[in-house]
């Protein structure tokens, strides 16, 4: 009888399309996915390490599977990915309901750990590799009522930020062949997909040789394109040192390929992002800036932020004030700084910003990017965008809603539209979260 498996997943969209790679590991050795944890003889939490919070939610997540584990004794519990390779064996020792520790890197072991973990022994594999990208798996579709797929194009990162553990916890950088890539999407396809996220660490800077060929980013993202002319085409996230003119052009050039950039700033100030090693200033992530809206003057922008990092002085953190005036991003995801153990500002760059300063630069952080959203959406009232329709409206059964090709969610009266339909909506009035439009018809 075949041993059934549950997988909970945490963290970025490149776990999402880890677990589908571990899914499909499993079933391919004869494991059978189910969705209820509680007739599961495996539970598997897949687990991110970005900030401490996140560790400690799978952390309680895994306590509470003792009740499970009462009434089923042999049920085996592992923990995936960038928590098990931060951490290692000291998991075991703090966590005593976890059998199976698991790195990014070593999927393909599973069925190995899950054999060893059954005999009472401790499973462990956390080892890095500088060539794994699981290229031959295509994966197992967990959710079977999405209509958009994730598609990891490459794994690790280059480029030691000293803020983040990435490197630490996945690795060197290295690049999927574009085949297996595009196979993969094709895939997706068949399956009745409308949209496709391609993902990276750091996804501009893919860059796959073979032999005397190579295939950068701008060449894959227009591969893709006019291989699945009819899916909605995505990708994150990028690094403004590599956002390039061509990769601009590209996404201009392709009416599939979503006019939505996510473009992670930071900080505003040069010292701060020097301190961060970001490799580029300020005065190249706002040229950049000025190259999306040349290039693509309808392009929707979003950033990531944070405050308190290691010396933010009062006119650093202005500085980000000013830069997110200049920019008046549609979206940002803001947060203040954690500190990680294990990476160089842990070791070298105390975390030496109070907590109230943080909340307060934090809180300044958020207003600021709230009335910058109203004023973005304010001046999308009047416009007519094509929708991906993702499904009923949670404030009515009467209205459904999906998002633009600019990322933007747009909610209008209608019923009985299938999810994954393509429809045109005019907007009328909006929030700083939201657009209200009214559906066109024929």
């Amino acid at each position: 009888m075949a041993k059934k498996f549950h997988i909970e997943t945490y963290g970025c969209q490149m776990n999402v399309a880890d677990s589908e790679v571990v899914a499909a590991i499993l079933t391919a050795k004869g494991f059978e996915h189910i969705k209820d944890k509680n007739e599961a003889d495996i539970i598997l939490v897949n687990t991110c390490s970005i900030r401490e919070n996140a560790e400690q939610r799978v952390r309680g997540r895994v306590q509470g599977f003792t009740e499970i584990r009462k009434r089923n004794p042999k049920l085996l519990i592992g923990v995936m990915g960038c928590m098990a390779e931060r951490l290692g064996e000291k998991l075991f020792e703090e966590e005593k309901n976890i059998n199976i520790l698991v790195g990014p890197d070593a999927y393909l072991d599973l069925p190995l750990l899950i054999e060893k973990a059954s005999k009472g022994e401790k499973a462990i594999n956390i080892e890095l590799s500088t060539t794994e990208t699981y290229k031959e798996i295509c994966p197992t579709r967990l959710d079977e009522t999405a209509i958009s797929g994730f598609v990891s194009i490459m794994r690790g990162c280059n480029n030691f930020c000293t803020y983040c553990i990435v490197p630490y916890t996945r690795g060197r950088e290295r690049s999927r062949s574009h085949n297996s890539i595009i196979k993969e999407v094709v895939d997706l396809q068949s399956k009745g997909y409308k949209e496709v996220t391609l993902l990276g660490q750091n996804v501009n800077s893919y860059l796959y040789k073979e032999e005397e060929n190579k295939v950068d980013f701008p060449s894959l993202l227009e591969l893709v394109a006019k291989t699945v002319p009819n899916m909605r085409i995505r990708f994150a996230t990028s690094h403004p040192k590599d956002m390039s003119d061509e990769t601009l052009a590209v996404i201009a050039r392709w009416s599939n390929i979503c006019k939505s950039i996510h473009l992670p700033v930071q900080s505003g100030s040069n010292s701060v992002l020097k301190d961060m090693n970001r490799k580029y200033t300020r005065e190249w992530y706002l040229d950049r800036i000025d190259a999306i809206h040349r290039i693509i003057p309808e392009c929707g922008i979003s950033t990531d932020l944070f405050v308190g990092f290691h010396n933010e002085s009062e006119e650093d953190y202005q500085q980000t004030l000013d830069l997110m005036r200049e920019v008046c991003f549609d979206l940002a995801y803001m947060f203040k700084y954690s500190e990680r153990p294990g990476t160089k500002a842990s070791k070298t760059m105390p975390d030496n910003i109070d907590e109230e300063t943080k909340s307060r630069r934090l809180q300044d952080l958020i207003e600021l990017q709230s009335a910058s959203s109203l004023e973005s959406n304010r001046r999308d009232i009047g416009k007519t965008f094509e929708v991906l329709v993702e499904g009923i409206s949670k404030r009515s059964q009467e209205e459904m809603y999906g998002r633009s090709s600019q990322n933007k969610v747009i909610v209008f009266p209608a019923q009985g539209i299938e999810i994954g339909s393509l429809v045109n909506v005019t907007v009328r009035k909006c929030t700083s979260a939201t657009l209200m439009g009214e559906m066109l018809t024929d």
